[in-house]
């Protein structure tokens, strides 16, 4: 490892960080360059029982190692194999289920930032290969994340050789898993038989594989917007867009081939329509009512009152006597209308009054509208009033209600 590699890590973070110590050469580098650059760290020790007395041999050098560096250790003892016998599942998938449920577990009870793991870059290299193999989108192209959630990998960009001639620059020891070396994983046939071949052809193999991951990596951002332009979206882009979200591959195709405007698509989970050319999609959550306050207060000349208040789309004023109480909110529905203030005995489709101003569909389903005890529309929250009840030279009480962002504002 390159001195610049070293600084530019040592500098990197001041939280406090658990780091996931296995004992081995990565893990172990791992926690000398954290204690090296003075962070505040313990580290976490897994003892699955799944290699015998090797299990017990590297549980004691991380405690030797701990306390030479005077570093808290948390040390905890997983049932692996009867784990993974209950759920029916892969030995390897039931020790990582295990290790980061107890990772967060323990993040959150010592209040830490971060967790650390020492992944790096050959197994970067490794792990977009694994995905190619066993067949992927962009997001496995992507390969691992410098930073998932509280998941650190702060050596992603170090290869093993670097990390090793650390270790030997600064004598420090470490344990070797003799697991790593059985051919039955497809990542050890990985990293034992095809990662040597790559390197016969280019010794930089491995770095040039972990670049393109970080490549796909920093463009994911710009493909996986909210808004998509649907000129430009294909099948591959469209499928990883709405991966997880629960859509169907026949919604999928639909999305694709639709160009309508105000077509719409649901999933359980989340929604989906073509507004104005890009495609919008958002999670089903409710949307809470708003939070108003009303007040009536008595005037001499209501129109000379009314002009002198001043103009806020979150406040409305009625004619106290023509509403009825209590008022309530509600959604738009089908085909309703009401009566926008200042046309006289015309209404319009509240959906298209909506359009004009340029809502989406999900916009518009989120619209409050304030009714009165008798459910005429009496306010499109925030937008417009309804004629009907609007203040006149007559009027004698004046309603005043006003949401919780004309309150903010004041």
């Amino acid at each position: 490892m390159t001195k610049s590699s070293i600084r530019q890590f040592v500098n990197s973070s001041k939280h406090k960080v658990l780091v996931a110590l296995s004992g081995g050469a990565d893990s172990v580098a791992l926690l000398r360059l954290l204690c090296a650059q003075g962070s505040d760290v313990e580290a976490l020790h897994c003892n699955f029982h799944l290699r015998g007395e090797e299990s017990n041999r590297d549980e004691a050098f991380v405690t030797q190692l701990c306390q030479k560096l005077d570093v808290p250790l948390h040390i905890q003892h997983f049932k692996t194999l009867e784990y993974a016998r209950e759920r029916g599942i892969s030995i390897e998938m039931a020790a990582r289920e295990l290790r980061y449920e107890w990772f967060e577990e323990m993040r959150q009870q010592l209040n830490a930032d971060y967790i650390a793991v020492a992944h790096h870059q050959d197994d970067q290299a490794e792990t977009l290969l694994l995905n190619l193999i066993r067949g992927t989108g962009l997001r496995g192209l992507a390969a691992m994340s410098p930073c998932n959630g509280h998941i650190i990998r702060p050596m992603l960009d170090m290869s093993k050789k670097e990390i090793l001639q650390y270790l030997a620059d600064i004598h420090q020891d470490y344990v070797t898993d003799s697991s790593n070396q059985e051919r039955d994983a497809l990542r050890n046939r990985l990293r034992l038989d095809v990662i040597p071949l790559l390197r016969d052809i280019n010794p930089q193999a491995t770095q040039h594989i972990a670049e393109a991951a970080k490549h796909v990596r920093e463009a994911l951002p710009y493909y996986f917007k909210g808004i998509e332009e649907t000129s430009s979206i294909t099948s591959s882009l469209l499928h990883e867009r709405l991966r997880g979200l629960c859509f169907t591959p026949t919604q999928e195709a639909d999305i694709l081939n639709c160009h309508r405007n105000g077509a719409y698509f649901e999933s359980p989970t989340h929604r989906a329509t073509i507004h104005q050319g890009q495609l919008l999609i958002e999670e089903k959550k409710e949307h809470p009512k708003p939070t108003i306050t009303t007040r009536i207060v008595q005037v001499e000349n209501p129109m000379q009152w009314l002009n002198s208040q001043p103009k806020n789309p979150h406040i409305a004023y009625f004619d106290s006597d023509t509403v009825c109480q209590p008022l309530t909110f509600r959604h738009p529905r089908r085909g309703e209308r009401f009566q926008p203030f200042g046309m006289n005995g015309k209404s319009r489709l509240i959906s298209d009054y909506l359009t004009d101003r340029h809502l989406n569909i999900f916009e518009k389903q989120r619209q409050w509208l304030l009714c009165d005890s008798s459910d005429q529309v009496l306010w499109v929250v925030n937008r417009r009033t309804d004629h009907r009840f609007r203040i006149t030279p007559t009027t004698h009480n004046i309603l005043i209600v006003e949401t919780k962002e004309g309150q903010k504002n004041k």
